[in-house]
């Protein structure tokens, strides 16, 4: 099949190589450079970097609006089968879609968690189940008719990362099984239930907090799901009056056993390299891994072992809850 591929970020990147490695890739449209880095230079999408090392082989554009009519005249001048978006950044409007069959690689069961955030939010809900959906692109944000989907098991020890990563090696798979029964006629799209519609919204840097007066699986469902963007920082050091804290980056949490009475929640108990948290209904969070400022990722023993303590210890929020908030 001849294939126009819209997409920028890192989801895609394996979809389209197998894509590539099985149909004709006509164009592939991206978003524009953007400044990144310290620096500020000029940084390609993660699709146009592969792009790039393929030697140039697959022609790229970069429009600023892809609904722009000079750029829908030349994409529909392709004669593509078929579209494939992933994860690109921008809609594409009812005139540019007519007449071309366009589908969409979602991270989500669908109709849950529609919307910029799905894999944060399906972590930081608690969710055990997970996966990919192909869908038909619609006018409303993935609300068209389901193509096919794939399912994944979330693990308490995984994180949002690590889940994308694991739902990103799906896509391949599922989206070319999509284009193959859609060659042969044998597509048979179901309609979104939308009584079960639930969103994700996009995440922002005053998303990234905690409340350890929730139970501890709370606290680490929220810890893995904000991982690694926007992260989670607990600022760790003495309760006294005067003391010091220090803010870390914390990468990986666990569930301790439960007290027998309640710790003011925040409170660490134990011994320092212990890294135990006090949360809400006598439960306990084991802090696993954290990463100081300018530092590298290291576990929480081997961190604790080189701080100075001194008195009894306390963990809170870098970024305050507010009354009532949820992150995704």
């Amino acid at each position: 099949m001849r294939i126009v591929f819209f997409g920028s970020g890192a989801f895609g990147v394996p979809t389209l190589a197998a894509i590539a490695a099985e149909h004709e890739v006509a164009c592939v449209v991206t978003q524009p450079d953007r400044p990144a880095g310290r620096g500020g230079a000029l940084t390609p999408t993660p699709v146009a970097a592969w792009c790039a090392s393929r030697g140039g082989s697959i022609p790229v554009i970069r429009p600023e609006n892809v609904n722009a009519a000079d750029v829908s005249d030349h994409l529909r001048s392709l004669g593509a089968d078929a579209w494939v978006v992933i994860a690109f950044g921008q809609k594409l409007g009812m005139d540019l879609r007519r007449g071309v069959l366009a589908v969409n690689l979602h991270a989500s069961l669908l109709p849950r968690w529609r919307g910029a955030a799905p894999i944060n939010a399906a972590v930081v809900a608690g969710d055990e189940l997970t996966g990919n959906s192909v869908i038909a692109l619609a006018d409303r944000m993935d609300a068209g008719e389901v193509l096919g989907q794939t399912t994944r098991v979330i693990g308490d020890d995984l994180t949002a990362g690590e889940l994308h990563d694991l739902l990103s090696g799906d896509g391949p798979s599922l989206v070319l099984d999509v284009l193959t029964r859609s060659r042969s006629g044998t597509l048979r799209p179901m309609m979104q239930d939308e009584t079960w519609v639930t969103r994700a919204r996009k995440l922002s840097r005053s998303d990234a907090w905690v409340d350890f007066t929730r139970p501890a699986r709370e606290c680490l469902r929220r810890v893995h799901g904000l991982t690694p963007w926007p992260g989670v920082s607990f600022l760790v050091g003495g309760s006294g009056p005067g003391d010091g804290m220090t803010e870390l980056k914390v990468l990986r949490v666990q569930v301790a056993a439960s007290m027998s009475e309640q710790a003011s929640p925040g409170r660490m108990i134990g011994e320092a390299t212990d890294g135990l948290v006090a949360c809400g209904e006598k439960t306990v969070l084991r802090i696993v891994e954290v990463q100081p400022p300018g530092k590298r990722p290291m576990r929480w023993e081997e961190y604790a072992r080189g701080a100075r303590f001194a008195g009894p210890l306390a963990a809170r929020s870098a970024i305050t809850p507010p009354p009532g908030a949820d992150a995704c």
